[in-house]
Order: structure tokens, then sequence, then C-alpha cells
């Protein structure tokens, strides 16, 4: 291609020069260095005017180094009076951090995207955000690619019967990306969901709730009652014209006797009884004339009415039958179960975690009306379903709670894996916790009987590829070299098969050389 030239980052080599060899050219000669109190120091050794750059940089285990380098080249282009600047970013940098995950929290992809503005970018071609919604943080055009075709073509020429298969989700956040693919091969998918075991409910901010309800105990009532009753009786009053306190009822016999008969007469409205809660507060207009004893021949307290309320009279119109009265409620099929400790999954007869028994405990000690009664509103508990509500945060939170061995979780597999090879997916594959977790559900739990996991981003921070490698119930490993992967690492792992994505990179850079439209990078092959 005349007059473009492709700069290959310090994180990326090999991968900028299979990308060159795809489209008949050689990377670009610059100089990257860095000066001994590590500042980094860019030197580009040819001609950029008014030429058509393209700067190859992806993520790298010195993330801040490869940003800064990425940074400082697109400026020094900027400066040599480049024609348009693009930067391809394999890996999108800290593009987990798309949203605020807490008050006092940062958007800290959003603040890259501003700083690739300000040095100068044009053009942005990345794959697989984390967040798709992250494309609108630039001021520039984004070509967000997908690895999913790719995906797709290798499994078909490479994964015994995966007519069979199903796709499955570890966790809640990732059912999009999962769907898409089912939908690609048209298979059926699954999701894998986990839960903190509950002990007990929080009954700290039970009590602190129904104190701020105006719930009372019977003992409360009585006391209440007698009050009423101490010395002399009150001297009686003539009974107030009572009217009813709730204006707002709407049913069917209320509203039929209001409406007009043929004589021309509208019928008295029909007297509903204002049923009160009986664990309520008192109201403060009590009836001093109630009867001095309050009590029946079980010892319990009678029923007490209000002057408030009027006398319940036989409806006009008989209510309608509920239509729901025969249904009958099934459980769902094709749910498992299953118990998880330390990340792995253990037998029903396994002893229970001694955490939230102690968890109990303390909260028995804890006197609820010594904790301050906004505590409950702003320190919320969980998401009704479990985790935070938020998809973005599941594999984190996880990943957190795996690493806590007295911590017990329940996890479900929602889908029918028994006997069928199962493909869990996500975008990619940081920690291995989650992804042991889900493989060891659908094999000892679901009966499946061949576990692929699948994504585009290989991170493997830490020990995590040893450790999906040492587990039994996972057969393949499946990424791209998105993210570059230390060669030891990827020797030693005998699962591991990586993609190459030098070929969706060198189209996408010639059809953006060209401006020829990338629609067709985002198609899957029939093959």
């Amino acid at each position: 291609m005349r007059n473009t030239l492709i700069f290959a980052g310090s994180s990326c080599p090999n991968l900028t020069g299979q990308i060159c060899s795809n489209l008949g050219m050689s990377p670009a000669p610059v100089e990257l260095s860095q000066f001994a109190n590590g500042e980094t120091s860019v030197k580009i050794m040819t001609s950029i005017r008014e030429k058509d750059v393209f700067v190859v940089q992806s993520g790298s285990p010195k993330i801040n180094d490869s940003i800064m380098e990425l940074l400082i080249l697109i400026s020094a282009c900027k400066g040599g009076s480049a024609n348009k600047i693009t930067a391809v970013l394999p890996y999108f940098p800290y593009s987990r951090q798309s949203k605020k995950k807490s008050h006092r929290g940062a958007i800290t992809a959003r603040m890259l995207a501003n700083l690739l503005d300000v040095a100068g970018i044009n053009h942005v071609i990345t794959i697989d955000l984390h967040a798709s919604q992250m494309q609108g943080f630039f001021r520039c055009p984004v070509d967000n690619l997908h690895a999913e075709p790719l995906v797709a073509r290798w499994i078909r020429h490479n994964v015994a019967n995966w007519k069979e298969a199903v796709c499955v989700s570890k966790n809640a956040g990732g059912t999009k990306r999962v769907t898409s693919l089912a939908d690609a091969l048209k298979l059926n998918f699954g999701m894998v969901t986990t839960d903190r075991r509950r002990g007990g409910g929080n009954m700290t901010a039970s009590m602190i709730m129904n104190h701020l309800d105006g719930l009372i105990s019977e003992t409360d009532l009585d006391s209440d009652v007698s009050k009423l009753h101490i010395g002399d009786a009150p001297p009686q009053e003539s009974k107030p014209d009572l009217k009813p306190l709730n204006t707002n009822i709407a049913s069917e016999d209320h509203r039929a006797a209001q409406r007009p008969q043929p004589n021309g007469h509208t019928p008295p409205r029909p007297e509903r009884t204002e049923h009160r809660r009986q664990d309520s507060q008192p109201s403060p207009r009590w009836n001093p004339n109630l009867p001095s004893p309050l009590r029946t021949a079980h010892g319990g307290p009678t029923p007490v009415r209000s002057p408030l309320m009027r006398a319940q009279s036989t409806p006009a119109i008989s209510s309608p039958v509920d239509e729901e009265s025969d249904y009958t409620d099934e459980r769902a099929r094709d749910i498992t179960h299953g118990r998880l400790i330390h990340g792995h999954i253990v037998p029903d007869d396994y002893p229970e975690s001694t955490m939230s028994g102690s968890v109990i405990l303390e909260r028995l000690d804890e006197d609820p009306m010594e904790a301050s009664r906004a505590s409950s509103f702003f320190n919320p508990e969980p998401h009704a379903l479990g985790g935070t509500g938020d998809a973005a945060a599941t594999s984190d939170e996880e990943e957190e709670n795996f690493t806590n061995p007295g911590l017990e979780q329940m996890i479900t597999l929602v889908g029918d894996v028994r006997g069928r090879t199962v493909f869990i997916v996500d975008d990619m594959i940081d920690k291995a916790g989650s992804w042991i977790a889900a493989a060891e559900t659908v094999v000892k739990r679901g009966g499946a009987k061949k576990v692929y996991c699948i994504a585009t981003h290989g991170l493997f921070g830490g020990d995590a590829l040893e450790e999906m490698q040492d587990c039994d119930c996972i057969d393949t490993i499946l990424v791209t070299n998105s993210f570059p992967i230390p060669v030891e690492k990827a020797r030693d792992a005998k699962k591991l098969v990586i993609l190459d994505l030098s070929n969706l990179l060198a189209e996408a850079i010639r059809r953006n050389h060209y401006g020829e439209s990338i629609s067709a990078l985002f198609t899957h092959s029939s093959d």
C-alpha cells in the first residue's frame, strides 16, 4: 500500500510483523527505549509527512508503559505532519473500568480515550471491547471488530459433533455474548450463576426497618390499651360523624353501587370496612369507649375496632372468580444446583462452612437500635438475584469470593448439558476461578462430556493458565493472540489453542486505507 506506514509497539512486535507480512510490507523503523529513570523515549526513523500511519499496540504485563509509549508515538506522528493516525489496539487497556464501581471510583477507560484524543488520534481499530458502549468515549470513529466469526469457523472444523453442543455463559454479564455465538452456530445456550449462601437474613437491618415501619408486639398493644382504662371511666361522648378514611376504593362492587338505576335513583354506597394492619401502631384517635375486659376465652386480645371504621356490608355484586385459581406452578426444568467452597464443587454431604454461622452470631450480639437507622439506606443489601446487579462487575466479584476458603456459595446451572460438549464463552480470561467453577459445575453436576473454555483475550494473570491446565474438567482453552502470551507459558500449556488475528487486522487496515466498507469482517463464512 502506497503512502502507508505501520509502526509496531513494544507489546506486540510478532503480531505487527504478521500483519505487515499479510499486506506485503515491512514495519516502519522506530526506536523505542527508556531512560535510566524509566521514562519512555520514541524516535521515528523515517519521514511520515502526509502518510497514512497505523500504530499497533496492545496490552502487556507492563500495561502502563505500553500506554505511555503509544501516546508518545501518536504525538510524534502528529508532530511529524502525518495525514491520518490510526491506533490498532487488539486489546483495549483498562476496558474493564468502563463505569464507576463505587461512588469514589474513576471511569478509567474514558480517561484513556481522552488521552488518545489529545495525543492526536484520528481513528481506532480494536477487537471485542469489554463493553461496546465504550465506543462513545471517543471523539473519533471506532471500529470494534469481533473474533466470533473466527471462533465459529474453528469450532466447525475442529470440534466433533459440534451441532449437539451447548454454549454456556459463566455469569449473567456474558449472556449476550454467548447467545450471539449460539445463534451463529444454531446451538442451544445455558447460563451458570453463583450466589453467596446466606445462613440467615440481615437481622439488624430487618429489626431497624420493622421499627421504622411502626411494627409493635402484642404486649405493647395490651399495654397501650390498658393505659386507656386506668382510673375512672371516661364520660360518655356523642359519636362523631365518621367518614371512611380511604376514598380511593376502586373495587367492582363499589363502582356498581354508584351506577344509576332504572328508576332514576342512585342507591346508597355500600360501606366497606377499612381493614387495619394488626401489627401497626394504635391510632391517636383511639376510641375511649372500649369495654374494659379485652380478653377472649383463650387469653388473647380481642380485635379492637376503631370508630374510624364502618361496619362491613354485603357487596352489591359478587367479585369474579380468580382465573388463576386453578393454575399450579411447577418448578422449572433443566436447573441444577451445586455447592462451591473455595471455588470448587463439593458433595452435598460436605460439612457446612463455619463462616455463615459466625456471621449470624455476630449479628445476634449486636443491638440494632444502637446502629444508625440510616445505615440500611446508605449500605443497601446486594441485588435480589445475587451480586450487585452490575453485569460488568460480576466476574470480578466472583473471583474475590473464590479466594475466601471459609465462604460457601451456591452455583446454579440453567440448561441441559448432559452428555454434550459445552462451550464456556467470555471476552477475556484473566483469573481462573470462575472458569474452573463453571467447568466443574457442567461436568460434575450437569454431566457434560467435554468442556471448551473460549475467550478473545487471553490475559492469564498470575498462575491462571497453569490452574486451568491442571483442571481435569477443562479439555481445551481457546484464545486469540490479541494479548501477548509468553512463549514459555504457551509451550507448557498442552490444552491451549491460539487463533491468529493478523489476517483480520490486516484486512481492516487495508479497507480503512482505501476507504472500503468493513461490514464483510463481521459476517460468518459458510464453510
